[in-house]
């Protein structure tokens, strides 16, 4: 898919990484960024055209849709993470509210944007999901779980959606140097990074961004067998 004068939507737009994906596609020569988020008095950026967009609230994401009806290229960046495990947190309503995000607020926009992305000529769709769809860390379990059934949710929206010509495409990551991972004491990549090659795979029509070394090493350790400590 050609980048330059796509009209493309970004969710949680106004910070980290889709901050970076807003200001990336704007850099590529998008004709129209949207630029969705909770507060859009928060997109602060030249250029951007602020929507606001509660991926959680069916009201607020058809609106999107009917707004932003020129749209050829949607990121589905938005997520969440409460942390905690799965057995000892006080209770599940951390992992049902990352489940509403990160699954069913995905699931909604592609919903909401697969026919508009239809209308106009096919598309494109960028679902970001994590290293964590495949490996698990304990101590962020229910995190995991959402990006592991988003991954697979995006698998069988790519299935529905080849008929139609829209390019479906899954990003993974490990740590981005955002807010979300501040605490974290590891290498992380950089969100310009990850854009840069998620852009890249959307001009070359690829399927698929593993972003990092640490994401390439846990998809490629997959057929092994369970995911012991390593």
């Amino acid at each position: 898919m050609n980048i330059d004068g796509a009209v493309a939507l970004v969710t949680g737009a106004n910070r980290g990484l889709g901050r970076a994906f807003a200001r990336g596609l704007l850099a590529r020569g998008a004709r129209t960024v949207y630029a969705a988020a909770r507060d859009p008095q928060a997109v602060a950026d030249p250029g951007l055209t602020p929507v606001a967009l509660d991926i959680t609230d069916p009201a607020s994401v058809a609106a999107a849709a009917e707004r932003c009806a020129d749209t050829t290229l949607v990121v589905n960046n938005a997520g969440i993470l409460r942390g905690g495990s799965l057995l000892t947190a006080d209770s599940l309503d951390g992992a049902r509210a990352e489940l509403e995000t990160n699954l069913f607020g995905t699931l909604a926009m592609c919903r909401a944007f697969a026919p508009v992305l239809g209308r106009n000529g096919g598309g494109a769709l960028v679902n970001v999901l994590s290293a964590l769809s495949w490996h698990a860390l304990p101590q962020i379990g229910s995190y995991g779980v959402s990006k592991a059934a988003a991954w697979s949710m995006t698998n069988a929206v790519r299935e529905e959606l080849r008929a139609q010509g829209t390019l479906t495409v899954a990003v993974h990551a490990a740590f981005i140097d955002t807010d979300m991972a501040g605490h974290v004491d590891q290498p992380k990549i950089s969100p310009a990074d990850v854009v840069d090659q998620v852009l890249d795979a959307v001009a070359a029509d690829r399927e698929e961004v593993l972003a990092d070394a640490v994401t390439r090493q846990i998809k490629s350790m997959l057929s092994a067998g369970a995911n012991h400590d390593h």
